[in-house]
């Protein structure tokens, strides 16, 4: 596999060109580069569980009236311990449940910080540009961007778990428009996803091959950007300096 999924430079992977070039059948999912792209996932340590999918009519296929998040939440509310890397168990889940999403429980093996598209994609020229190690990186059409990392663990002693504001569990989404930290108890979609919408998608920009980074050597670039871009729509127009 190419070391870029979806990326932008022109160096995308033959399964990011085929997943762009390609609408899903109605009532088929697609084949082959799906299952691979999972697979590889749970390969690289990312525990999966499948997840719910768009349904006609921009609605859910959990038939819940009023699904607050369509296409984007687990079918089990087990999702925590259902979740698994063990490749037999996700092949069976791919091919019987062939239009299904798939999640990633995060503060197992890994963390996932969640950024604005903008802001994201600023602070990933940013660090790659300054040789800092950036793990995979996948992007969302809904606007967002996730860079995985390294979880912060869960130590024995509950004392010593490090509670930060900027944590994210799924109930909390709307309370982070910026910067949201998915660790203990939450979760993201990995890709490939669809989303409700016309080809709304989830892809890698970097995928999973790439080693997982400690969260705290991008945390300053991705705080740096999402606060100036924060800025910058309450300011239109002004110019912000960027920190080194």
């Amino acid at each position: 596999m190419s070391g870029t999924f979806g990326g932008r430079s022109g160096r995308q992977g033959k399964l990011s060109q085929w997943l762009r070039g390609r609408r899903p059948k109605e009532g088929a999912a697609d084949d082959g580069g799906r299952e691979a792209l999972l697979l590889a996932a749970a390969g690289a340590g990312l525990p999966l569980a499948p997840a719910a999918h768009p349904a006609p009519g921009y609605r859910c296929s959990c038939d819940r009236v009023g699904c607050p998040t369509p296409a984007r939440h687990p079918v089990s509310f087990a999702w925590q311990t259902q979740s698994t890397t063990d490749r037999a168990q996700i092949e069976r889940w791919v091919r019987h449940q062939p239009l299904a999403n798939f999640i990633t429980a995060t503060g197992m093996v890994h963390d996932v910080l969640d950024v604005p598209l903008e802001a994201g994609r600023e602070a990933l020229q940013r660090l790659l540009g300054a040789g800092i190690e950036v793990g995979p990186v996948a992007e969302s059409d809904d606007g967002r961007m996730l860079f995985f990392t390294l979880t912060r663990g869960t130590p024995e002693d509950e004392d010593e778990w490090w509670p930060c504001e900027l944590d994210c569990h799924p109930e909390t989404m709307d309370e982070h428009p910026g910067l949201r930290w998915h660790c203990r108890g939450s979760y993201v979609l990995v890709p490939p996803a669809r989303l409700p919408g016309d080809d709304q998608r989830v892809r890698w920009v970097r995928g999973p091959e790439h080693a997982l980074p400690d969260p705290l050597s991008l945390l300053e670039a991705l705080t740096d950007a999402c606060a100036r871009h924060g800025a910058e729509a309450d300011h239109p127009g002004a110019a912000w300096p960027l920190r080194h």
